[in-house]
């Protein structure tokens, strides 16, 4: 039988990983289990600050920050029972006294009770999380503070409010013959048990540490503009508006109530507010289904803005685009935050003296 002869295989190439050892940025060591280093590279010796005999003179705990001892002592013994170590954080103290965070993977020789250990430099990462963290708590605390603001003032104003009821209650409207002076107390006091409403809700909300009624639901679109209408009837009758609503198209929308009833009131009273005194105010509101979505087009004919000028500040906190004492420039603010919170989405056309149009997407 003929010999086989098994092809040759070429030697393997010879790495200088003494050189590697030497070169790599990350920091690399061998510690025998007596804790002392009986190797280390250049990175680790740069990053603390001692020479390379520095930190093989002493063990290496040394090193280490007084309250990650403990902690890293445990993990060495793991080792020493053939635990592979991987991701482990501890800090240690630099020559200059400075704090670096070490992330370690490590296993361990067991016959020549060794440990070979490489580590990054994760200082960068944990000062950005304690920068995170101190936003965190700052933001806490603002919104605790907002929490307390908010509940004060919606606890102080009932009492004006629930005064101002009692009084109504103490009228013996039996006295007074003036039918419209009834009505507008009527209006009246319509209009102080709906802010004594609303402001339980508040109270209520902050109270129970709940979102304000955020539950959707359906609801039908021309008993909620009805409802807002009615809380505002006097504003409405002063103004002369004309409104022309068609909701045939589409008569109902999942929705919060709490929610869709803000942005009418504040669509209302913004058109209302900003009417152009040369035309009789006429304000339009018409449902579409659109791709099986609902989408509500608000619309007036009021002095309207220049969109060029305005942009994307529309909608911004506090943004004011005439000279109008009573405008603070929050309303349009919550309208989009009220669409956004539940995936809906707003968009605005207006021209200068025209009017202003705005497209309301509901989510499906």
């Amino acid at each position: 039988m003929d010999n086989l002869s098994l092809p040759k295989l070429e030697s393997e190439p010879q790495f200088n990983l003494e050189r590697f050892f030497h070169l790599t940025p990350d920091v690399l060591c061998i510690a025998g289990y007596d804790g002392y280093l009986k190797k280390v590279n250049p990175a680790f010796s740069d990053l603390l600050g001692y020479s390379v005999e520095e930190l093989m003179r002493v063990p290496v705990s040394d090193f280490i920050y007084s309250e990650d001892k403990i902690i890293t002592s445990r993990f060495r013994e793991n080792l020493k029972e053939k635990i592979p170590l991987l991701n482990f954080q501890n800090r240690y103290i630099t020559k200059k006294g400075e704090l670096v965070w070490l992330s370690w993977t490590s296993i361990s020789e067991p016959d020549n009770e060794l440990i070979y250990a490489i580590a990054k430099d994760i200082t960068h990462l944990k000062k950005l999380e304690e920068e995170r963290n101190l936003l965190l708590a700052d933001l806490a605390r603002l919104n605790t503070d907002l929490k307390q603001f908010t509940y004060t003032t919606s606890h102080d104003l009932r009492t004006p409010v629930n005064s101002l009821l009692s009084l109504f209650n103490m009228l013996d409207l039996s006295k007074i013959e003036d039918k419209e002076t009834l009505e507008y107390i009527e209006l009246i006091n319509v209009s102080a048990l709906t802010i004594k409403n609303t402001l339980n809700k508040y109270v209520d909300a902050v109270s129970s540490e709940k979102k304000i009624n955020i539950q959707l639901e359906v609801l039908n679109l021309t008993q909620m503009v009805n409802g807002v209408c009615g809380s505002i009837d006097t504003l409405i009758k002063k103004s002369n508006a004309t409104f022309i609503i068609d909701f045939t198209e589409a008569e109902e929308v999942k929705f919060c109530s709490f929610y869709l009833q803000s942005i009418f009131l504040n669509l209302i009273s913004n058109s209302i507010k900003y009417s152009n005194p040369k035309v009789d105010l006429v304000i339009t509101i018409i449902s579409k289904k659109v791709d099986n979505t609902v989408q509500l087009i608000f619309a007036d004919n009021g002095i309207g803005f220049n969109m060029e000028k305005v942009g994307n500040n529309i909608f911004g906190l506090h943004q004011r685009f005439h000279n109008n004492s009573d405008s603070k420039g929050i309303g349009l603010y919550l309208v989009q935050n009220h669409m956004h919170s539940l995936g809906g989405k707003i968009t605005v056309k207006s021209e200068v003296s025209m009017g202003t149009e705005f497209t309301l997407t509901f989510r499906d």
